[in-house]
C-alpha cells in the first residue's frame, strides 16, 4: 500500500495508503495469493522494510503458437532506493528465472505513457515497445 503511494502517478489514481482502504488492499491481495496464476514479488531491506514489489501473472495464450506470457504489473522502488539497482535485479530475475519457471516464452508489460524514466529503463533491459496499450475504465 505505501509503495503504491510512494508512486506519484498511482497516488494521484487514488492510492493514497489511506487506513481507509486496507480492507480493499488485503481482498486484492488475498485474491492474488489464492489465483495459481499469479505471484507477488516484494523485496524486503535488511530492516525487513518493504523496497520493492512486482505482480506476476502467467497467461496462457493461443497467439504465437499457444505460446504462455509473462505478466509483470505493478512494477514499484520504494523512492529512496530508485537507482540502486533494485529493479534492474528484479527485472533480471523476471526474465532469467520466472519466465523460464513457466515456459513463458513472452515477457510482457504496459506503462504509462507518462513514465518515461521507466521506459527508458525498460528499453535499457531489453523489452521493446512494441505494442499500443488501451483501457476502458469502468465505472
Amino acid at each position: 500500500m505505501l509503495l503504491l503511494a510512494d508512486d506519484p502517478i498511482s497516488a494521484s489514481r487514488g492510492d493514497q495508503a489511506d487506513d481507509s482502504d486496507a480492507a480493499a488492499y488485503r481482498s486484492a491481495l488475498a485474491a492474488i495469493v489464492a489465483d495459481p496464476s499469479n505471484e507477488l514479488l516484494v523485496v524486503v531491506d535488511g530492516a525487513d522494510e518493504p523496497i520493492a514489489t512486482m505482480q506476476l501473472t502467467c497467461i496462457p495464450g493461443m497467439a504465437r503458437r499457444g505460446s504462455t506470457r509473462l505478466l509483470v504489473e505493478a512494477v514499484r522502488v520504494r523512492s529512496d532506493t530508485r537507482s540502486s539497482g533494485v529493479g534492474s535485479a528484479m527485472m533480471r530475475w523476471v526474465t532469467e528465472c520466472a519466465a523460464p519457471a513457466v515456459a513463458a516464452s513472452l515477457v510482457q508489460l504496459t506503462s504509462d505513457e507518462e513514465r518515461q524514466d521507466a521506459h527508458r529503463f525498460y528499453e535499457r533491459l531489453g523489452f521493446i515497445g512494441s505494442h499500443r496499450g488501451f483501457k476502458y475504465r469502468i465505472g
